[in-house]
This record gives structure tokens, C-alpha cells and sequence, in this order.
């Protein structure tokens, strides 16, 4: 189990990486406008951020919602804990904030360090 847990905690922030990875390419020419215009380093991280965090916020929001709907139906193969225990709830989110942490920082990180002037020479 740990082993699985484990794969899919890789493979959430590989997921989460890589659409965040995607925004900042996709966004390049606004960042680089930005830029020339005189935005500053910490507001394009704190932009990719706070996008990066909206987005597992609504999936720790969705699971937690999923995991005490369903709770009920798996509960007979819990062993010492109940299905709604907020102790094990609370170390989901905080391991779900762990694993997305850094897949947030990777690409926001990559925002930051754009050069406006090579981008608008390339559009």
C-alpha cells in the first residue's frame, strides 16, 4: 500500500507540474509584456502561486468532500480508524500539500525567471 500511495503522490505532482508548466508556457508573451511594462519577479511567482494553489485547493476540497460521502460505504475496511477521523483527514491534506508544494515552486520558479526583452523579440 505504501508502495502505491507512494506512485500516486509521484504522479500527482508530476500532473499538477506539468498543467502549471503548460500555464506558464502558454502565458510566456503576457509574462514577458508584463515585464517590459515593469512587473517585478515576486509578483509573476506570486501569480503562478496562487494559481497553482487554487488548483489543489479544489482537489483537497473535492476529495475531502468524496472521501466522508463515501466514507460510510468503506468503512468496514478501515481498521482503527473511522471513516470521517479528522486526525486522518488532516494528514491527507497536509500530505497532498507536501507533494504539491514543490510541483507548484518548479514552474512558477521558471515564470519568474523569463526574460521579457528575448520574448518579445520572439512574438
Amino acid at each position: 500500500m505504501a508502495v502505491f500511495a507512494g506512485l500516486a503522490a509521484v504522479i500527482s505532482a508530476l500532473g499538477l507540474g506539468a498543467v502549471l508548466a503548460f500555464a506558464v508556457r502558454r502565458r510566456r508573451s503576457e509574462i514577458g509584456v508584463r515585464g517590459a511594462l515593469g512587473a517585478t519577479p515576486g509578483q509573476f511567482l506570486r501569480l503562478f502561486l496562487h494559481r497553482g494553489l487554487v488548483l489543489v485547493g479544489c482537489g483537497i476540497g473535492l476529495g475531502l468532500v468524496a472521501a466522508l460521502a463515501l466514507g460510510r460505504f468503506l468503512g468496514g475496511l478501515l481498521f482503527g480508524v473511522g471513516p470521517a477521523d479528522p486526525w486522518a483527514l488532516a494528514a491527507a491534506v497536509l500530505a497532498a500539500l507536501v507533494v504539491a508544494t514543490p510541483a507548484i515552486w518548479i514552474p512558477a520558479r521558471r515564470a519568474v525567471a523569463v526574460d521579457p526583452a528575448r520574448v518579445l523579440r520572439e512574438e
